[in-house]
């Protein structure tokens, strides 16, 4: 009798060694991902609905296992929302540590200079992995850069931190501006620099733009920059044809031909380089630009000598059968 005890205690040391091994090899083994997947934890999910999801989208095979194992093996950390990435072969062990101290996945939104509002309202909403419905953004409000967001995100909150992103780098950049500036408030300031971005793209350029159009500002002289034109019509979309001379002679609160000051609004959403070359712009003469055709302008302080470069201009243009 004692020699069967000894075995049935035996073979049951046994059994329960074996189950333990299954158990923990539950936990740390390979779960049921074949290939690298993204995972969504919905915000305010339990980890029980989690694990149901995941069973649901065969990630792993058995989710009252999963539970019990997480709950006896796993921390005790609360699961993150958002999208995570569980690579091929993760175990379950894995799996809630990456939900528990992972990182989320971020896509990104990149609103180039000189984007305006009517294109960033359609490149957000053409975001499929962003919700919800957002209005036109107001000219301007908006910094050009490349935003993060996470996928389910709402789409006004990552339009809320592009225009809080503009109005926390004008706080910092309207009180560097140089002296005797041509602009007297920040958002004349920012309706400048759309005409600067709208008007070149050359970068070293933007300063002695910024510059002329200053002096333009200063002397009362009408500013006739072409995208004020362009902007009534089309809100910065582009025209795809020339301006017409019923567009020039055009009398609104924008067209810059027309009037004397600046328009009433920006034309367009201006970068940091743009806005800083208004608030500090390049001591120059000239009053005047024309296209030479490099992609710059060539820049004149008289009439005459302006009249000279847009012949040259115009020489270009014929030499490539544009005229």
């Amino acid at each position: 009798m004692k020699k069967a005890g000894c075995l049935l205690a035996g073979v049951l040391s046994l059994v329960l060694a074996v189950a333990a091994i299954w158990f923990v090899s539950g936990w740390w083994g390979s779960a049921e991902i074949e290939e690298d997947t993204n995972f969504i934890v919905p915000s305010g999910a339990s980890l029980t609905s989690v694990a149901e999801k995941l069973a649901e989208e065969g990630v792993i095979a058995d989710p009252e296992g999963f539970l019990l194992r997480a709950k006896i093996l796993g921390s005790s950390d609360p699961i993150l929302a958002g999208e995570f990435l569980l690579p091929a072969g993760a175990s379950s062990a894995a799996i809630l540590d990456t939900f528990q101290h992972g990182e989320v996945i971020r896509r990104f939104v990149t609103i180039p200079e000189g984007l305006p509002s009517i294109l960033v309202h359609e490149r957000l909403m053409a975001e499929d992995h962003l919700t919800g419905e957002i209005p036109v953004p107001v000219e301007g409000s908006v910094l050009p850069d490349t935003y993060d967001f996470e996928r389910g995100e709402a789409r006004s909150a990552v339009l809320a931190r592009m225009q809080a992103a503009m109005q926390n780098y004008l706080a910092e950049a309207w009180p560097k501006r140089a002296e005797d500036i041509a602009v007297d408030s920040v958002q004349e300031a920012v309706i400048l620099a759309s005409i600067v971005e709208k008007e070149t793209g050359v970068a070293r350029e933007r300063r002695m733009v910024a510059g002329l159009y200053s002096n333009r500002v200063k002397d009362g002289m009408l500013l006739q920059a072409d995208p004020t034109i362009i902007y009534p019509l089309t809100k910065g979309k582009p025209l795809g044809r020339r301006i017409r001379q019923s567009e020039i002679a055009a009398i609104n609160d924008y067209n810059t031909y027309t009037m004397v000051g600046l328009p009433k609004g920006p034309i367009t959403n201006p970068g940091r380089e743009a806005i800083a070359a208004v608030l500090d712009p390049a001591e120059t003469s000239a009053r005047y630009m024309v296209a030479d055709g490099t992609g710059g302008h060539a820049f004149a302080e008289t009439l005459e000598e302006h009249n000279r470069n847009v012949a040259k201009w115009f020489e270009i243009r014929r030499q490539r059968g544009e005229m």
